[in-house]
């Protein structure tokens, strides 16, 4: 059968929507898991519009909702993948060179950095896989502090899972509603930003507050003589 026969009813027009409806069109299943790769590439591409749209698709019958979340789910982890290798590349050496030069920090933030990610790694890539902003982020510091790859691969696989069910599944239900997914992930990520940038502003206060403070010097004392 021709795929392209099988165009979604109701599918947007232009925009990323409907990039990805003619990449679900032409391609089925697979389509919908180059966008979601893509997509994990370059987090301005909204998974939040790219999943619940399949979810739709599936809804109509134009691929299956197995096909979905399978292609979707793999798409997410080859992404993922990607990126973990750009930090195995870049390595420690350099990430430790690129820090030296950064305004405001310390190389001990750094190497405490590192400590809690040796520590909580496994727990910071399986929940960042759920977290917006941070879906794609998250293994790039696994890729520089060399977490292994089956237990990498393992981590994204479940977490995507789960964060890629939950957005399907909804536009699978919502039908033509499917863009309502994306008003409420869209808050979710804005919430998630604001996070970010006061703890940002947070850190940079302290540290510019640390570096004002003058520094006390104790004077020596004198011991009496008899």
């Amino acid at each position: 059968m021709d795929l392209m026969t099988l165009a979604l009813p109701q599918e947007p027009a232009g925009g990323i929507a409907g990039w990805a409806a003619d990449l679900v069109d032409t391609l089925g299943g697979p389509g919908a898991g180059l966008a979601i790769a893509l997509e994990n590439l370059f987090p301005p591409l909204p998974s939040e519009v790219i999943l619940p749209l399949t979810g739709f698709a599936a809804g109509q019958g134009v691929i299956s909702l197995a096909s979905a979340l399978f292609w979707t789910t793999l798409g997410s982890v080859v992404g993922a993948a990607a990126l973990y290798w750009i930090g195995v590349l870049f390595g420690r050496e350099r990430m430790h060179a690129l820090w030296a030069k950064l305004p405001l920090v310390k190389t001990s933030d750094l190497e405490r950095t590192e400590a809690w990610f040796a520590k909580h790694g496994t727990k910071a890539v399986l929940l960042g896989r759920m977290v917006p902003i941070f879906r794609s982020l998250i293994s790039v510091p696994a890729g520089v502090e060399r977490m292994r790859l089956p237990v990498f691969l393992a981590l994204t696989t479940l977490g995507s899972l789960v964060w890629n069910s939950v957005l399907v599944l909804a536009g699978y239900w919502l039908g033509d509603q499917w863009h309502a997914v994306e008003t409420y992930v869209g808050l979710l990520s804005k919430v998630v930003l604001v996070l970010v940038v006061v703890g940002i502003a947070a850190y940079v206060a302290v540290r510019v507050r640390s570096r004002k403070r003058p520094r006390v010097t104790s004077t020596p004392r004198h011991r009496r003589v008899d």
